[in-house]
């Protein structure tokens, strides 16, 4: 069962993000806090949506996708960037996954998006070939960059 994710999920989505980070190699990475979460999710202006993948026999939340808009300027509409998916471990075979990733097409076809795209690591092979199986396809002409801590901070300096 996919359903939206609610305030009182926030604690769960949290620890998911965690399970993530230790699985993509990279905990110290993940630094968000609860509150930033809650604000993020359900504040006065939420930037960010999530929907909670549970299972239907123990009612455990298994898994979660965290998502935001993104803009074509080519398209001239909406898409769904995928900032996070993950099942535990033990729910993965599942369909969990599957199912989180037809609800988030479901909203771009009923919205009228018109992308839904995400990022996989490069040495997940697993990820890489369900979403394959899926029909998504990789943009390998594309890298993607990013400005963070020192750098970010440097540059927003230099303005004048």
């Amino acid at each position: 069962m996919i359903r939206s994710a609610t305030p009182a999920d926030v604690p769960v989505i949290h620890a998911l993000i965690r399970e993530l980070a230790e699985y993509e190699k990279a905990p110290q990475e993940a630094r968000a806090t609860e509150e930033q979460l809650r604000e993020a999710l359900f504040g006065e202006r939420p930037a960010a949506f999530a929907h909670i993948a549970v299972d239907e026999g123990t009612g455990e939340s298994v898994g979660f996708a965290l998502w935001f808009l993104n803009f074509s300027t080519w398209r001239g509409v909406h898409g769904i960037y995928l900032e996070d998916l993950y099942v535990r471990p033990s729910a993965r075979g599942g369909g969990h996954g599957r199912a989180l990733l037809t609800e988030l097409a479901r909203i771009c076809a009923q919205r009228g998006y018109e992308r839904l795209e995400w990022s996989v690591l490069d040495w997940n092979r697993p990820a890489i070939g369900f979403y394959e199986a899926l029909g998504a396809r990789p943009q390998d002409e594309w890298t993607v960059y990013r400005l963070t801590d020192g750098a970010l901070a440097e540059l927003a300096g230099s303005a004048h």
